[in-house]
Formats: structure tokens, C-alpha cells, sequence
């Protein structure tokens, strides 16, 4: 008989952990969470199964049987949602499911397939030359997050797309909002219809002249808004997902990157010497930081059996990938960064039909700014213990809140 763990999920590290942002589970939480499937008690009180090997989470991501969609009765949640945010799914494709979701992520696979993002590297590169001159004339000591780490996948995110990087204050403060999962609902729900008005005003002046650019928007604007295939509100709801995972995501793992490298410089000069380890680096990094660690939540349709436990139709189900990227029984020493580690089988971008879109944009960001700053600033170091800084407990991507630097 499996047992209810009267406890909530497991917060990696636990939140003002000695062990600083990126040391694994200690020997007692290990037992305590990472093994079979196994029942956990949510803040909201219901239950829900845990599910935390490398192979359960792979065969769980895959299978059809498992919903993403929010509004189905029974759905595992961390917190209460007003019923206008749990039905307002319009456009966020990783809510939804079968044919609603190939529709709508088919019409931005080919703008992230690797093909195009290599043609949008020289962007990459000038943001970063232009980020890391921000960051020489700002002077040490700095903050690295507002300095570098952020501006960057901020400016690139906003290019692709072609929302305007004047107000980036404005959506990057509405998109913490909506990550936080401390938030009450009611500043949720306020956040995501100011993110929603201010996107759909943009959209109305693209539309209003749709001609003038080739962004991301423009296109979807002619090719698919103009024919009837995609609608406004459609249309609104993937350029706000888009948006806040193009820039959160990726901004906390080159702060918590470079607060990792930094702590060895003799990793951290391997990108300034050996550039071309940067990628396998990268995916090392993934699997190493895993900073989506309040877990992927799912709803089962239908009785499915995963790890040996049966998950019947309406049971929740979360997988935890921060744990199944630390799995002994595919990856050796899991709990050591080996930056010659082939690491490729990580789950840092989920797996099956969700598995992150825009990871190949992501993978090209993280290279490339690592690899120049290296090279820019060969002796840059932390100036604060890993203990000491703020990090972003309660957000559902996890990240550094500053990163003070000097060189």
C-alpha cells in the first residue's frame, strides 16, 4: 500500500538551505523523495503522485493519457486559481492538449528549428558584444542578473518577436508576478490581464500595418490572423508565453552559470580555451542547475501504470525532472558537475509532445554569452558567498535575484 507523504513537495534546496542554489538533496531527502512513484500532499491539500526517476518521468511526458490542461476537474495544483485564470488557456499551447496543441505549436516550430536559430547567431553575438559593453562600463563591481544576464535573452526574445525592449521593465516585473507562486490570486489575475491588454494593443497597431516588419508577430499577423487560422486572443496567449519563457528562463541560468563556473576557474577558463566543449558544457549545465524544480503537473485521462504504480483516470501527477537529472541510473556521480560530462539525456526541456520549443534557442544564448564573457573577462568573480545571495524560492523558475561581481 503506498503511503501519503504528509508533507508538500520537496523545494530544491530547501529554501535557506546552508547548502547554497545548486547542491543536491542531502541523504535523508533523497530517501524521502527520489525512488518509486510515491504520493505527495499539495498546499491546496489534495494528493497527487510524486514522480522522480529519469525513466518514469520520460515514460509519464510522453504518453497521451496525461493532460497539461488546467481546467480539467481534479487538475494538481499549488495554489488556487480564479476560475478566470484557469479557463482564460487561449494561445498557451503548453495547456492544452492533442490536436488544440499540435495546431498552435505548429505554427512556430519552424521559427525555433536549429536551422534558423544558427541564421539569428550574428543577433546573438551583437546583443552580447553590446550587454558586455553595458557591463565594462558600468564598472566593478556589478550586478551581473541587471547587467548582463537579463538584458540579454530580454533584448533577443523582444527582437524575434518584435515587441518593443523600451518596456521591458513593465513585462519583466508582470511576468515574476505570474512565476511566483506566493502570489495571491487576485495580483496574479492582475498581472496576466495587464501583460494581455498591453500585448493585445501591440498587436493592434501590427495589424494596423502589417507590412512594416518581419518579426515573429507581423508574420503570424499576415499568415495566419489574415486567413482565419489563428485568432486574436490566440494570438495574444502565445506571445505572452513566449515572452516570459524567452527571457526568465534563460536569464537565471546564466546567472546561476556563471556563479557555478566561477567557483572552479579552472571550468570556467575551459570556455575561454577550449570554446568548442561550450555546447556538451551547456547541456551539462541543464541538467546540473535544473531550474524548473517545482516540477511538470499533469492530470491523468485515463488509468495508466508508471514505475510499477497504477495512476488512475483524475489522479494528478508531477514530475519532478530537477530529480530525475540527478538519477544514479543514468548518470554517473549525478551529484558532481563534470563539464565533460555527455549529458545529453537530461530532461531540462521536458520531453514529448511539451518538450520546450524554444530550446535550441535557448541552447545558442547560453553558449555564446558564457563563451564571451569568458573571453572578455577571464578573471571575473563572485564577491559573495553562495549562501549569502537572494535567490528565487517561491518562483516556478528558479534563479538569483543579483549576482555581484568584480574582475
Amino acid at each position: 500500500m503506498t503511503q501519503t507523504m504528509e508533507t508538500e513537495l520537496p523545494c530544491w534546496p530547501p529554501v535557506n538551505s546552508a547548502r547554497g542554489p545548486f547542491t543536491p538533496l542531502d541523504d535523508a531527502e533523497r530517501q524521502r523523495y527520489v525512488g518509486p512513484v510515491t504520493r505527495v500532499l499539495l498546499p491546496t491539500g489534495a494528493t497527487a503522485w510524486l514522480v522522480s526517476r529519469h525513466t518514469d518521468v520520460r515514460q509519464l511526458l510522453r504518453h497521451p493519457a496525461f493532460s497539461s490542461d488546467l481546467q480539467r476537474p481534479g487538475f494538481p495544483l499549488l495554489r488556487p486559481l480564479p476560475p478566470e485564470v484557469a479557463m482564460n488557456n487561449q494561445g498557451a499551447f503548453i495547456r492544452m492538449d492533442g490536436a488544440a496543441h499540435s495546431r498552435l505549436r505548429r505554427m512556430l516550430t519552424a521559427e525555433f528549428m536549429i536551422k534558423n536559430v544558427r541564421r539569428i547567431e550574428p543577433l546573438i553575438h551583437r546583443t552580447v558584444d553590446e550587454a558586455l559593453a553595458d557591463l565594462a562600463t558600468a564598472g566593478s563591481p556589478a550586478d551581473l542578473v541587471s547587467t548582463f544576464a537579463l538584458p540579454l535573452p530580454s533584448k533577443v526574445i523582444c527582437h524575434l518577436l518584435g515587441v518593443p525592449y523600451a518596456d521591458h521593465d513593465f513585462f519583466q516585473s508582470r511576468s515574476r508576478l505570474l512565476l511566483n507562486r506566493e502570489v495571491p490570486p487576485e495580483q496574479f489575475q492582475h498581472a496576466a490581464q495587464e501583460l494581455r491588454d498591453y500585448l493585445g494593443a501591440l498587436i493592434d497597431t501590427k495589424q494596423a500595418h502589417p507590412d512594416e516588419a518581419d518579426d515573429l508577430l507581423s508574420r503570424l499577423i499576415r499568415e495566419r490572423v489574415a486567413p482565419g487560422e489563428l485568432g486574436i486572443d490566440e494570438l495574444v496567449g502565445m506571445t505572452l508565453l513566449l515572452l516570459i519563457a524567452g527571457h526568465e528562463t534563460t536569464a537565471n541560468m546564466i546567472g546561476l552559470s556563471v556563479l557555478l563556473l566561477t567557483r572552479h576557474p579552472e571550468q570556467y577558463a575551459i570556455l575561454r580555451e577550449r570554446p568548442e566543449l561550450a555546447a556538451g558544457m551547456v547541456d551539462e549545465l541543464l541538467r546540473y542547475l535544473s531550474i524548473v524544480r517545482t516540477g511538470l503537473f499533469r492530470l491523468a485521462t485515463e488509468d495508466v501504470e508508471i514505475g510499477g504504480q497504477l495512476i488512475r483516470a483524475g489522479e494528478g501527477a508531477i514530475v519532478l525532472i530537477s530529480l530525475a537529472n540527478r538519477d544514479t541510473e543514468v548518470f554517473d556521480d549525478p551529484d558532481e558537475f563534470d563539464p565533460y560530462r555527455q549529458a545529453h539525456q537530461h530532461l531540462a526541456f521536458g520531453f514529448g509532445m511539451h518538450q520546450c520549443i524554444g530550446q535550441p534557442l535557448a541552447r545558442a544564448e547560453l553558449r555564446i554569452a558564457l563563451v564571451e564573457l569568458a573571453r572578455r573577462f577571464p578573471d571575473l568573480r563572485v564577491t559573495a558567498d553562495p549562501q549569502e545571495l537572494s535567490t528565487r524560492d517561491s518562483s516556478i523558475v528558479f534563479g538569483l535575484d543579483t549576482l555581484p561581481v568584480t574582475w
